[in-house]
């Protein structure tokens, strides 16, 4: 019973991990909207192409342009915080 609990640990650690490469994405894809970068930069094109469903779908649900200020990533970021939070809570 302790490999399998084991194996599980290491498939949520893993899981975690990429909940936090994907924030880092996040928050990189936003410092990038303040300088306004070239649109084909490929690199700039990556970003946008994995962030944008993520936008979309919270804007679906919330108003999150205030101002100027898209507010969406945050809502995201922490999101995805929180869901950090339970899954350690479960594994740990």
């Amino acid at each position: 019973m302790s490999a399998l609990v084991e194996i599980i640990q290491g498939i949520g650690g893993i899981f975690i991990g990429l909940i936090n490469v994907y924030i880092w994405v996040i928050i990189i894809a936003a410092l990038l909207s303040f300088v306004n970068p070239d649109p084909y930069n490929p690199i700039v094109q990556f970003l946008y192409r994995v962030t944008n469903p993520a936008y979309a779908f919270v804007r679906k649900f919330i108003r999150t342009d205030l101002n100027g200020l898209d507010f969406a990533p945050l809502i995201i970021i922490i999101a995805l915080q929180v869901l950090i939070v339970i899954i350690r809570s479960i594994l740990y």
